[in-house]
């Protein structure tokens, strides 16, 4: 793609995203000239592809989307695709923020829990921004997909979520006073494992309907649980062996289990996800029995 096409589609990511008012405001947005921005976008007013209250007319601009490269374009109708960019991006910032939360754990490292919190506030601005997108292009062409469209809200709010549970532990690092013991760090190490995996495939079956891996990532859930009973047992071994007076250690138990139950709400949003990505392929409904008491019938 050329320099000039490339520049062409971060304004029209800014125009269909941030709703800008003038010319002036995209070409600040971006770094550029007013007269650059003018100059690119003019055929594109010509031809009515962006209106002159700078919103894009996504029917044409589907067709317009042909002069971008292979790598641009997608099968996808074109605000779909462009908000499923937006919802990858912001998986691979969860998984890193959950990455360096996990590592201050291991670590016992205030620094990184400190870094780990502050990649929390973007996770939380990237969903903002999904949110206000998803309402944009609806606002824009409202009977177009809308059911799958507002989908993509429920998927942000998940990943949101799942940067909420990784601040616990980073808030353990950096409030607890005690460092866990070794055997305990290998069940939790364990069961990081494999929630990382169970939220690459969830995301994976959402972005490019991978649904085979959903045998793969119930597997998964299973080992989590199993892990998650033996940390648990561990953790009240623990306690029954340490003195009632001591409240720090108490503490320290309670917020050490509150930790391991993160590793299960985590791997429970995947499986919604997951469930969701069915529906959006497939058109499948998802059952409106919660999860909780359908593995109890």
């Amino acid at each position: 793609m050329t320099k000039s096409n490339k520049t062409l589609k971060d304004i029209l990511d800014i125009v269909l995203y941030e709703n800008p008012a003038t010319q002036d405001e995209i070409a600040e947005k971006l770094g550029l000239s007013r007269r650059y921005v003018t100059k690119l976008l003019k055929p594109l007013i010509d031809d009515e592809v962006v209106k002159r209250a700078y919103i894009l007319d996504l029917k044409k601009y589907e067709k317009f989307s042909d002069h971008f490269d292979d790598n641009i374009v997608s099968k996808d109708h074109s605000a779909t695709f462009l908000i499923k960019g937006m919802l990858q991006k912001m998986s691979k910032h969860v998984s890193k923020q959950l990455n360096m939360a996990f590592d201050s754990l291991v670590e016992n490292n205030k620094e990184k829990a400190e870094i780990a919190m502050e990649m929390d506030y973007t996770t939380n601005n990237m969903f903002e921004k999904l949110r206000a997108s998803v309402e944009t292009v609806v606002s824009i062409d409202p009977y177009s997909q809308f059911s799958k469209t507002v989908t993509f809200n429920e998927i942000a709010y998940n990943l949101e979520r799942i940067g909420d549970y990784s601040d616990h532990f980073s808030k353990f690092v950096i409030n607890e006073q005690y460092e866990i013991d070794e055997e305990m760090m290998k069940f939790l190490k364990s069961m990081y494992k494999k929630i990382d995996k169970m939220i690459f495939y969830s995301m994976d079956s959402f972005l490019n309907g991978n649904l085979k891996l959903k045998g793969d990532l119930m597997d998964l859930e299973e080992d989590v649980h199993k892990l998650q009973k033996k940390a648990l047992n561990c953790i009240a071994i623990e306690m029954a062996e340490s003195s009632f007076e001591d409240k720090d250690r108490s503490t320290y138990y309670i917020y050490l289990s509150r930790i391991v139950k993160s590793f299960e709400r985590i791997g429970d949003i995947c499986v919604e996800i997951m469930d969701t990505a069915t529906e959006f392929h497939k058109s499948i409904p998802r059952s409106t029995v919660p999860r909780t008491f359908r593995d109890k019938l």
